[in-house]
């Protein structure tokens, strides 16, 4: 891999956690109590809960789960399309979010919640994933439930998705834009760059090999290889 561990470093600064933009604000315990109780009255009857990783939740998966497949979701692919002024970004350099955006098909895992602690896994699921919404214009980040195809048959499992009609919705750039943003932005939580290599060393782990990702790490490589001879 082009992105090594040493590019990455140089990624990494400083920043002070100045809290969400002004036209994003933190969900409530209220609020993430009703997603919890919408993902769950949503639910497939009588099936078990199903969460679909394919990015940061492969490598720090959140909650505490009981079995793992791997699978692939038909329709939907891996994108860094969601503008991110907090976190992994600035309001001054934003950086990018990965997200399933609609298209292709996306290789992951999928991860099984055990019945008697679902709600409560559900819980810290979404306080980590859905931690803001916007005081105005739509989600740009949400959930659905889709089907992942894995070798033992089909599970309905929960992901999160790319709202095209959202406000932080940047669909459309090409892959050397994307690799120069990803190669600058940096929040208080880690760089965007960090988040692509972090990424790709499990999928690689995994047996997974996304060949968007791919030449994606090794053009950000190029331009941190440049900027920091």
């Amino acid at each position: 891999m082009a992105l090594t561990a040493d590019l990455v470093a140089r990624t990494i600064r400083a920043i002070e956690n100045t809290g969400p933009p002004p036209d994003l604000v933190r969900n409530t315990e209220t609020e993430w109590n009703a997603i919890v109780r919408e993902m769950l009255a949503t639910r497939p009857d009588g099936r078990d809960v199903w969460i679909f990783a394919y990015g940061s939740l492969l490598w720090n998966p959140a909650v505490e789960h009981v079995e793992e497949r791997a699978g692939v979701v038909p329709g939907w692919h891996r994108s860094f399309c969601i503008r991110m002024r907090d976190w992994r970004g600035t309001v001054d350099q934003p950086g990018l979010m990965m997200g399933l955006d609609r298209g292709g098909q996306c290789r992951g895992m999928a991860l099984r919640l055990a019945e008697d602690t679902v709600e409560a896994q559900l819980g810290k699921l979404v306080r980590r994933e859905m931690p803001v919404r916007p005081s105005s214009k739509p989600f740009t980040h949400g959930y659905r439930w889709l089907q992942v195809q894995t070798s033992q048959g089909l599970v309905r499992a929960i992901a999160f998705v790319v709202n095209r009609k959202g406000g932080n919705y940047m669909g459309g750039l090409t892959l050397d834009e994307t690799a120069g943003i990803l190669a600058r932005a940096c929040g208080h939580a880690g760089s965007c760059a960090e988040y692509l290599h972090n990424t790709i060393s499990q999928l690689e782990a995994l047996g997974i090999r996304d060949r968007n990702l791919w030449r994606l790490q090794s053009l950000v490589a190029d331009k941190l290889t440049s900027s920091h001879p």
